[in-house]
């Protein structure tokens, strides 16, 4: 078999469909096409480089060389709940392209809406709030993320690639990406960098506390400057810092971590962000293993976690499934990039669910954390071009 893994100069991206990978990012942007081998196991335990679905991966790397694949590659997304299945595969072809190459040329069509549901009502998700933060005041917990879901449906077909298109051109500096699934595509455009692992280094930059964005530019400013001065949303970040400082230090001979979080902007949040940096101890490290130890932060579940899960699975009348887990690339190298599956929906046929979350601590408010969920919703809704008010029953 010839070495399908070409370094390729994209000129165009005319044959796209909906059982492609796609990830862009600034750092290496990848196309996979075709499915040489497919992986849809549990990933529970493979944050240990000796597991046995590590080895089963190596295995299959491997084969995938004396076939003439000369750096295999292992894409697709991995649940929020590392228990359950993952959808991962080796793909066929590769293409690496810088991330300015990919088009986009937006079609003119747009999408009209047939019905909207949302679970939980706003009622139900206040009752979940209170629930939480009732928990936090008797020390149960310290943080938790609470997730709503809209069920979408269309009057026409939605093309997920033409989707992803959109997401991109609205959100450039997002990790956006579109993953075949066994029915449909997920499709997103993260900001949130869990883990970057190139040679012996890796970088990450976790987000926690947010504030809508305005489109005045000097009342903008002050949204920004509030959110960094926010005790409520710096306490929020620290517990997701704190925790990746503690999980990165057994497995990093160093690590540097900034004292004070920053700030990153999508067109419609800003985000309090950490850059983190580390040497890792052993080679046999790889960007998943790192992922899966790491995943998922208080960010997407809360802290101590097991209480968070258990509670979440208590409160959240659904199953997050792939929502609000990671979405990337190892390969067989090591390398890789793994991102946080939000701001993302499933795409089937005529019909998308979306996701967003809000991080709950002691101070949050039933209002506030629903409108930021709002907002969060609003990256997937503008892809869509049709509005986010006008929605049927």
């Amino acid at each position: 078999m010839p070495d399908l893994y070409r370094n390729t100069l994209l000129t165009g991206f005319n044959d796209l469909n909906n059982k492609d990978f796609l990830f862009l990012s600034s750092s290496k942007s990848l196309l996979a096409q075709g499915q040489y081998a497919i992986v849809s196991k549990p990933l529970d335990d493979a944050a240990n480089p000796d597991s046995l679905i590590q080895q089963e991966i190596r295995q299959l790397f491997q084969q995938a060389k004396s076939d003439g694949i000369e750096n295999p590659v292992l894409v697709g997304a991995i649940p929020f709940d590392k228990q359950q299945n993952a959808a991962l595969f080796v793909p066929e072809q590769c293409n690496w392209f810088q991330r300015k190459q990919f088009p986009t040329l937006i079609s003119n069509s747009t999408y009209t809406e047939k019905r909207r549901t949302q679970w939980p009502d706003k009622a139900h998700f206040s009752q979940m709030v209170n629930t939480a933060v009732d928990a936090m005041r008797n020390h149960r917990l310290d943080k938790i993320v609470l997730s709503r879901l809209l069920d979408i449906e269309t009057h026409q077909p939605l093309d997920s690639i033409q989707l992803l298109r959109h997401l991109n051109q609205q959100n450039s500096w997002s990790y956006n990406f579109h993953v075949p699934l066994e029915n449909g595509a997920l499709i997103g455009a993260s900001p949130e960098l869990l883990v970057r692992k190139q040679g012996n280094t890796i970088f990450s930059q976790p987000l926690a506390g947010s504030a809508k964005r305005s489109e005045n530019q000097q009342e903008d400013y002050k949204l920004r400057q509030a959110l960094i001065q926010s005790v409520k949303d710096n306490y929020e970040h620290r517990l997701v810092t704190d925790m990746m400082r503690n999980v990165l230090e057994s497995r990093c001979q160093k690590l540097h971590i900034s004292e004070m979080p920053s700030t990153i902007s999508t067109p419609v949040l800003w985000h309090l962000a950490t850059d983190i940096e580390g040497e890792l101890k052993t080679p046999q490290e790889n960007a998943l293993s790192i992922a899966c130890l790491l995943h998922p932060t208080p960010a997407l579940c809360g802290t101590p976690y097991q209480t968070a899960k258990n509670l979440i699975e208590e409160l959240e009348p659904f199953k997050r499934n792939l929502f609000g887990g990671i979405v990337g690339w190892c390969d067989a190298k090591g390398n890789g990039e793994w991102v946080v599956t939000i701001r993302c929906g499933e795409v089937n046929g005529s019909r998308v669910r979306l996701f967003a979350g809000a991080g709950i601590v002691p101070d949050s408010k039933p209002e506030s954390e629903w409108q930021e969920t709002e907002v969060k919703f609003s990256t997937m809704m503008r892809a869509f071009e049709f509005s986010q008010e006008a929605c049927p029953a």
